[in-house]
């Protein structure tokens, strides 16, 4: 870990591409250290989660270099490593497991280092599935966020503040139903890392991710029907 810290932080102090040439050595070192942890969190998760068998390192790990044309600071590399390790891969558009290791200043997250599970985003006819499931599904999306490890929470970002059209304002579990990101997420001690620990906490999102990957599931088989007809 010192060593992708080490230069995580001297690339955030130097963010410009004359650094990031004359010192591409260190940059490749950092990242066959944080490739080195992906390959074991895959191994670790396959254990529990067969569906991510077959992903490799391209098919979760992304570039350090940004898309300019939506970087807000102009500055052109990223000064963390992630890796979205989910079945099919990140482009697959299944929901998964995210690991995240950065220097936390000026990209947006919520701490320098950070564990999640599910998306960010769901598209519009996803929602609806995952509302409606919630609804109906007495209490069980609600005994699934109770048994997650208590280093995880729900991402409240964006939250309804009224109930969706089509659904019970009063209902038990209208607080879910609000919700428009299905993410998880937690801080982890990123000197100390405990792989097991970090393995042990997505085990505990397993449920939570079947969840929602079953509504996107279900999204596509509809999508195929409508299709077909």
């Amino acid at each position: 870990m010192d060593t992708i810290l080490t230069y995580l932080r001297a690339l955030e102090a130097n963010n410009n591409k004359p650094w990031f040439d004359a010192h591409k050595g260190e940059y490749q070192e950092a990242r066959a250290h944080f490739n080195a942890i992906v390959e074991k969190l895959i191994e670790g998760i396959m254990a529990f989660d067969p569906s991510v068998k077959g992903v490799g390192i391209k098919e979760c790990t992304y570039r350090i270099h940004k898309d300019m044309r939506f970087s807000k600071d102009g500055l052109p590399y990223k000064t963390h490593f992630g890796a979205y390790i989910c079945r099919g891969g990140k482009k697959s558009g299944y929901s998964g497991y995210y690991f995240h290791i950065g220097t936390g200043s000026g990209e947006g997250y919520p701490c320098r280092s950070f564990l999640a599970v599910g998306n960010y985003y769901m598209e519009p006819k996803v929602l609806k599935i995952l509302r409606e499931d919630i609804e109906l599904g007495g209490g069980d999306f609600d005994r699934i966020i109770k048994g997650l490890h208590p280093a995880l929470s729900l991402d409240q970002d964006q939250k309804l503040k009224r109930s969706p059209v089509g659904f019970d304002a009063d209902g038990p579990y209208i607080e879910y139903v609000k919700l428009k990101n299905f993410c998880l997420s937690g801080a982890y001690d990123d000197v100390n890392l405990d792989l097991d620990e970090v393995l042990k906490v997505f085990k505990s999102a397993k449920p939570f991710l079947d969840y929602v990957n079953r509504a996107i599931e279900y999204s596509r088989e509809e999508y195929e029907l409508d299709t077909v007809l």
